[in-house]
């Protein structure tokens, strides 16, 4: 049993909801230590730890959404929540999005599992017998999803939560493009640029593309074809879309997972939403009416708002660790 979303009476819109947290929590901090990891390919990975003293206790992998990082609000968020309630937690920063740039061309996009499935791997083997699990927000909830659905009962995973994912690219693409002005667009964009450019020594042998011209770019769709697509062995911006969704994988999901999504997302299509013939048997669906993206922002006071994700999350890692205990 899972407790519904009511959002905020002060809060009901949904950029509101998207926006305003992110200027709620400007000091929000929780502990963590910096580590690297190298991948098999000869890159690393920056992880973010925040560990209890107990050395038995579950472990929890945060992963972040386009653009994120440890300094993203509902990263820290969550991380210091799932803390506080004896989980060990990890931060996994996608390729490009840490403190130095990734010694390869290739950066990160919402269907790369690769990284994931290492990682997960990695830890099982080192804490065989901790229970892990995982929680992605927004593209790092369309790669976990992903990652659930490819690997089936292998997943290595306990449990799964995934916030406010963009299950269905192409549409959710159109949708940024055009909402709230393409303020969203504009927003991603300088981010994804400016992350971008700092790696262009690497990529140059792959893809001709000068600061000038990176810069120029203009549109979140061709951006993706331009670099994303390429620089991944796609045909182009169309042709990722489709291969990198992870709706088609719902099905095939075997770990028991939450999927949380708002109807009223304005930055993800209305396709994006799954319905119970989307999922398998082993999926909890939360959706609803409003939300945002990756809001979720309630209580009664506008001084102390309550982080609902914050709450759910948690609760539903706990409920699956008093089940294998069992």
């Amino acid at each position: 049993m899972l407790p519904e979303f009511k959002p905020a009476w002060w809060m009901r819109n949904r950029h509101l909801q998207t926006i305003m947290p992110r200027f709620f929590r400007p000091f929000h901090n929780t502990r963590y230590d910096l580590s690297t990891i190298d991948t098999p390919d000869g890159d690393f990975l920056e992880l973010a730890w925040a560990t209890p003293h107990n050395e038995q206790a579950p472990l929890a992998i945060v992963l972040h959404g386009l653009e994120g990082n440890i300094n993203s609000f509902y990263a820290k968020g969550m991380m210091k929540k799932l803390k506080q309630q004896g989980f060990a937690v990890v931060l996994m920063h996608f390729r490009n999005c840490s403190r130095e740039v990734n010694r390869l061309a290739r950066a990160y996009h919402s269907g790369e599992t690769e990284d994931l499935r290492f990682f997960i791997n990695h830890l099982k083997s080192k804490f065989p017998k901790r229970p892990l699990f995982a929680v992605g927000f927004s593209l790092g909830g369309n790669v976990l999803a992903k990652y659930l659905g490819e690997h089936g009962t292998k997943s290595n995973l306990t449990g799964a939560a995934v916030v406010s994912a963009p299950f269905d690219l192409s549409s959710s693409c159109e949708v940024i493009r055009k909402s709230l002005g393409k303020i969203y667009q504009k927003y991603l964009l300088d981010r994804m640029k400016k992350s971008m450019q700092r790696k262009l020594p690497q990529i140059e042998q792959q893809i001709s593309l000068t600061p000038e011209k990176l810069m120029a770019i203009d549109d979140l769709w061709q951006f993706d074809n331009m670099l994303t697509a390429p620089l991944h062995g796609f045909a182009g911006a169309e042709d990722y879309y489709q291969q990198a969704s992870a709706k088609p994988f719902l099905k095939s999901i075997a770990t028991p997972t939450l999927i949380v999504h708002a109807k009223d997302d304005p930055m993800l299509s209305i396709k994006a939403v799954p319905d119970s013939l989307d999922v398998s048997e082993h999926v909890t669906l939360r959706i609803s009416e409003q939300g945002g993206h990756v809001g979720f922002i309630s209580g009664k006071n506008p001084f102390k708002p309550e982080y609902w994700l914050e709450r759910i999350v948690p609760e539903y890692f706990q409920q699956l660790v008093k089940k294998e205990q069992l």
